[in-house]
C-alpha cells in the first residue's frame, strides 16, 4: 500500500491550503486516515483523523480551521486548512489504518511521504 501525499506549499498567513492523500495498492479496507505533522524540534501530532464510520477527530489547536474528509470510492483524504497561522508551519504526513489484501487480511498502518506546509507572518 502506497499513499501519495500532495498539496503542500507556501501561504501567508491567514490564507488556505488544502492537501490531498491518496492510497493505492493491495487495499480490502481502509478503516482510518489522518493527518500527522511534525515543526521543526517538535514531536510529530496528530492533527486531524476520520474514521471508516465517519468520525472526525481534531487536535484543539486546529479545531474550527482544519477540516478531513474522504472520499471512498478514491481511496482520498483531503485537509482543508483556513485560517492558517505561522505555527502551523511543519511537515504534513498522511496515515492510513489499512485492512490490506494479504494472506489473513493483515491490518497495518501506512505514512505518507510527507508535504511541506509553510505559513509565513
Amino acid at each position: 500500500v502506497q499513499l501519495q501525499a500532495s498539496g503542500g506549499g507556501l501561504v501567508q498567513a491567514g490564507g488556505c491550503l488544502r492537501l490531498s492523500c491518496a492510497a493505492s495498492g493491495s487495499i480490502f479496507r481502509i478503516n482510518a486516515m489522518g493527518w500527522y505533522r511534525q515543526a521543526p524540534g517538535k514531536e510529530r501530532e496528530l492533527v486531524a483523523a476520520s474514521t471508516s464510520d465517519s468520525s472526525t477527530y481534531y487536535a484543539a489547536s486546529v479545531k474550527g480551521r482544519f477540516s478531513i474528509s474522504r472520499d471512498n470510492a478514491k481511496n482520498t483524504v483531503y485537509l482543508q486548512m483556513n485560517s492558517l497561522k505561522p505555527e502551523d508551519t511543519a511537515v504534513y504526513y498522511c496515515n492510513a489504518d489499512v485492512t490490506t489484501l494479504t494472506v489473513g487480511y493483515r491490518t497495518l498502518e501506512f505514512w505518507g511521504q510527507g508535504t511541506l506546509v509553510t505559513v509565513s507572518s
